[in-house]
Parts: structure tokens; C-alpha cells; sequence
């Protein structure tokens, strides 16, 4: 994407609200063109403005970001969402990744994070924290019933290549980062597909938070 960035801010906090406006508006390429603090709100801003980007709290007082995330699913809308959280519980995430989220990012992440997660969902990839993922997954417990294949140990190839999808890089970057062809990136990806007995990337995330991510991403940088 090369046009400016166009960013709907909702959030029930306004000292926050206000201070991450600040921070957007002085950001090249990016524009806030509406705030709120309630999903009500934020439907009718989307409903009469064109938005890439809706920056959403996931606790909004008696509302909850997922909501707004089933709204614009339901009516097919091109804006991506990037949730932002001071943390959530792995059911609540699965409830995100199921309403399409795009990206999610710990209130407390570094400043070149966040607009490093903003740019990379506008241009159609997904963000990802692994540090979230990590927190979420520390306490969960595996089903009884996935079956053995599904939890076999990953190869160091493999965990740098889960690493990358949860970074939300694309095959052309991994292949940048990890030095290796396209071809080697999407073989490992076929066979982290095969692994978690999935058939795409936002599956593989989803099934990982579910089941078995904290094994898998243990040892990851």
C-alpha cells in the first residue's frame, strides 16, 4: 500500500487513546481519520468513512473487541483489524482468529512495534506478538485426543519458520531472513501444515494457540 494509511482508533481509555493519537498523527504515511471509545461508535464511523485499519481495544468496559470484529465479518468489510490488548484469554483469541483479527499487540510493546504491526497488516500480512502467544500458552493444557503425528517435537527449521509466519512475514521475506530459497520456506510450511493437520497460515496459528504452540515455540528467540 502506498497511499497514506488511513487508521480508525477505538479505545475506552482516553489518556491512552489520546496519547497513541498523538503518536500516529506525527507517524509519515499514516492517518488517524476518526477515535472513539465504544464499538457503537466505531460501526458508524466505518459505516460513512473509508478505513484500512481499525486499531481496536479488546476490553472496552461491557464490550468487547470481538464484537466489532463479528460486525465487520459479517459485512464483508475490507478494514483489518490489529487488536490491542493488555492480554486475553486463549479462548478469546481463538474468538478473534475465527472473526478474522489481523493482528494482535500487547499495550506494553515498544513503540517500532506497533507501527511495524500497523504497516504489515495494511500491506496484507498479519501480525502476531510472540511474546502474547508465549504468555497465553504457558498455562494450557494439550488435549487427550490429538493424535501423535500432530505432536511430534519441530525441527530447528521448522520452529525458525513458525517464528517467521508468526512475525507475519511472507515466503519472499522468510526465505530474506533465513537465507534459503522460496522453495525450502514452502516446503517447511507444508510440513508445518501436515503437522498441525491444517491448510493455511491462520489455521496454523489458531491450532497452535489451541493445542500446542507452548511446546513449539519453546527455545524460539
Amino acid at each position: 500500500m502506498t497511499d497514506m494509511v488511513r487508521i480508525l482508533l477505538i479505545d475506552d481509555h482516553t489518556i491512552f487513546r489520546e496519547s497513541l493519537l498523538r503518536l500516529l498523527v506525527s507517524e509519515p504515511g499514516l492517518e488517524v481519520v476518526a477515535h472513539c471509545a465504544t464499538i457503537t461508535e466505531g460501526r458508524d464511523i466505518l459505516a460513512r468513512m473509508d478505513v484500512h485499519i481499525v486499531l481496536l481495544d479488546y476490553d472496552l468496559g461491557e464490550e468487547a473487541g470481538t464484537t466489532l470484529l463479528t460486525h465487520l465479518k459479517e459485512r464483508n468489510s475490507a478494514a483489518r483489524v490489529v487488536m490491542l490488548t493488555a492480554g486475553m484469554m486463549p479462548s478469546a483469541t481463538l474468538t478473534a482468529i475465527d472473526a478474522g483479527v489481523a493482528g494482535v499487540v500487547l499495550k506494553h510493546s515498544g513503540t517500532s512495534q506497533l507501527l511495524e504491526a500497523i504497516r504489515k497488516v495494511a500491506n496484507g500480512g498479519t501480525w502476531w506478538d510472540t511474546a502474547f502467544l508465549r504468555s497465553i500458552l504457558s498455562g494450557s493444557d494439550k488435549p487427550n485426543d490429538v493424535p501423535a503425528k500432530q505432536t511430534r517435537d519441530l525441527t530447528k527449521r521448522q520452529q525458525l519458520v513458525l517464528r517467521c509466519i508468526l512475525d507475519g512475514l511472507s515466503n519472499k521475506e522468510i526465505s530474506a531472513h533465513l537465507e534459503c530459497s522460496e522453495a525450502a520456506v514452502k516446503a517447511s510450511i507444508q510440513e508445518l501444515f501436515a503437522k498441525a493437520g491444517v491448510r493455511t497460515r491462520t489455521q496454523l496459528v489458531r491450532i497452535a494457540i489451541e493445542r500446542f504452540s507452548a511446546d513449539w515455540l519453546q527455545g524460539m528467540p
